[in-house]
């Protein structure tokens, strides 16, 4: 009988746009309950981890860089690794995976691990990227990080956060929609 591929979402948006908050919003959605969660995060003390409300064995911290390159082996590894894990039923059977990338990683060569990867392709499906844009600071940002502009350019939905301290959007939507015209706007 053929597997139905398990559906990898990548959570990204640069430093501070609001990841770990909204993975905290969706991990307390029941239909996320059999979800495995990768948090990357970027340094020798990683701390992202400690905000994230639910922590159990479903989540996996991986600390030793950027998943945009040093750790791009160490994420097929991890993703190798889990469905071994599941397929023996040394884990719990989960129906999902989030990963959610640090503030400076570059999508892009998740995404081609994600879809060019042998085994990867068979076992996981890319459900989409979602990139988180701060509305206070997000053309600075932009404007000073190129890391930023790429989160944009590839994502499937971008979500403008911090809309609370920030209401006046026009020109941050107008420039989201002239980097991404096929992204959802949020």
């Amino acid at each position: 009988m053929p597997l139905t591929p398990i559906p990898v979402t990548i959570i990204t948006g640069f430093l501070g746009a609001g990841k770990t908050t909204l993975l905290n919003r969706l991990l307390k959605d029941a239909a996320l309950a059999d979800t495995i969660v990768i948090v990357n995060e970027f340094g020798e003390i990683g701390l992202d981890h400690l905000f994230i409300e639910t922590q159990d064995d479903n989540m996996i911290l991986m600390a030793s860089g950027c998943l945009c390159c040093t750790i791009r082996g160490d994420l097929i590894s991890t993703l190798d690794d889990l469905i071994k894990k599941y397929d023996t039923g040394t884990i719990n059977k989960f129906k999902r995976v989030i990963i959610e990338t640090t503030g400076l990683a570059d999508p892009a060569p998740i995404l081609q691990s994600l879809i060019g990867h042998p085994m990867l392709v068979v076992r996981y499906t890319l459900d989409g990227v979602v990139t988180l844009v701060d509305a206070v600071n997000g053309e600075a940002t932009f404007d000073a990080h190129n890391e930023a502009v790429k989160q944009v350019a590839i994502a499937d939905r971008l979500v403008i956060t911090k809309t609370d301290l920030h209401s006046d959007i026009a020109s941050l939507r107008d420039r989201l929609a002239n980097l991404n015209p096929a992204a959802d706007i949020i």
